[in-house]
């Protein structure tokens, strides 16, 4: 199956991470999942997506010292293959794996997704751990100075033959679970730019591999890299094999760093494409850290957190929300359902920045299949400023004297052609313009 055909639009979903770090059990999932299908999926949220060590025992234990406890024992299949704790996902034992919880989202309407590490455990290749389909062990196929800088569950496979059939029989295993999205980590970006050239990219043989494990399934999966910045000279393999890719590194509600993704997003909107999709990262949203044992409210108030929004939806990336669904307040979940903004997402949309500098940056997208136009105003600065910017110097094609804002419904009317707003600290405006 294309990797294409099944991603018109960018994926919207839900990842555990943010909140949940490492800690995350099934009645976690679970009850995100049904608050998903009861709040989020008639405005198209889907995936469901466990994130990170849902194999390792006791996540979160040493979180004074250590994110990923390392060389700590984790769960794995004869063939050097993870499997969920069944401590903290109890539905996985006797060898189900995922499929349980994945039926359950299922169920529910949605989709299921887990993350992963690029790789092969290292408890496998001490062990010496069989691979189905070959008499290779584990060590022979594991590269032992291809490591995680980060995380010491891995090491990188071999270029070889059998670190194919190593990839075949672990995206196997996950079809046969029902998994709908990959997010696989330490893959996108995983030398800083410190080190040598020869070494910055060797990660792009395992994208290669699997995406062809992937394809050989014939199942749709969403195949997600992390983490970034991705390189933009290497934007073609990205293309060439997988849905959606980091473009930053883990975001967070920062507003230095929400300022700074108007820079990455201009670098890459040129990237933006049916299927391929540059990632903006989650949406911190509600309560994050617990996990991470520090609970808190995001930092960003609301202005910025429908900037961030509105910036994700006309850049076109995907939208994967973060925090703790449970907690989402009315104003939150009511910015997710904005299925007017959320038409920004439509593939025969684009949206490019047409200007930018310290205090401003205005964004427009068309669809010109159904004669839409779109000027997104934001202001980047620490007080209220007024921005504009005319349909000319917009590159707007359209004679429209009138405009809506769609995040209260207010319709203007564009005076000398001149689209102009007075907008609070960090805060943005987004008009459809009317033909």
């Amino acid at each position: 199956m294309n990797k294409n055909e099944f991603c018109k639009r960018p994926p919207m979903g839900w990842n555990s991470y943010d909140y949940y770090d490492t800690t995350v059990t099934e009645a976690d999932i679970r009850a995100n999942a049904a608050f998903m299908a009861e709040h989020l999926k008639d405005a198209g949220w889907e995936y469901v997506v466990v994130d990170i060590e849902w194999y390792a025992h006791d996540p979160g234990t040493q979180r004074d010292l250590y994110q990923y406890i390392p060389f700590w024992p984790m769960e794995m299949d004869e063939y050097s293959r993870v499997i969920p704790d069944p401590v903290r996902f109890p539905s996985s034992v006797n060898g189900a794996g995922f499929r349980p919880l994945a039926d359950y989202v299922h169920s529910l309407g949605l989709k299921f997704g887990i993350h992963v590490m690029r790789g092969i455990p290292r408890q496998a290749a001490a062990a010496h751990a069989k691979i189905k389909g070959t008499d290779v062990t584990a060590n022979q196929i594991a590269d032992p100075s291809s490591i995680c800088k980060w995380n010491p569950d891995m090491y990188g496979v071999r270029d070889m033959e059998a670190g194919q059939l190593y990839y075949d029989s672990v995206i196997e295993l996950y079809a046969e679970w029902g998994v709908d999205f990959i997010k696989c980590d330490d893959i996108c970006v995983i030398e800083s730019t410190d080190v040598p050239e020869i070494h910055r990219y060797a990660s792009k043989h395992e994208i290669r591999m699997i995406a062809k494990a992937i394809e050989k399934q014939g199942r749709p999966i969403v195949f997600s890299l992390s983490p970034g910045p991705a390189h933009l000279e290497q934007a073609w393999i990205y293309q060439k094999y997988a849905n959606m890719w980091r473009i930053t590194g883990d975001f967070w509600d920062d507003w230095k760093a929400l300022k700074n993704m108007f820079c990455r997003c201009e670098l890459w909107q040129d990237h933006v494409k049916e299927g391929c999709y540059p990632d903006c990262d989650m949406l911190p949203l509600g309560k994050l850290g617990r996990g991470f044992g520090d609970e808190r409210d995001s930092n960003f108030n609301k202005e910025e957190e429908r900037t961030m929004y509105t910036l994700w939806c006309i850049f076109g990336s995907p939208l994967m929300a973060g925090g703790d669904m449970l907690h989402y307040e009315e104003d939150v979940l009511e910015m997710l359902n904005n299925k007017e903004v959320l038409e920004l997402l439509d593939p025969d949309c684009r949206g490019r920045q047409v200007i930018r500098d310290e205090e401003k940056a205005i964004w427009i997208a068309e669809n010109r299949w159904k004669k839409t136009a779109y000027a997104a105003l934001f202001n980047l600065s620490d007080e209220e400023k007024e921005i504009s910017g005319t349909l000319d110097e917009l590159h707007v094609g359209m004679e429209s004297l009138k405009c809506r804002e769609l995040w209260t419904g207010e319709s203007n009317e564009i005076s000398g052609k001149k689209i102009s707003a007075v907008i609070p600290a960090h805060g943005c405006k987004l008009y459809q313009i009317l033909d």
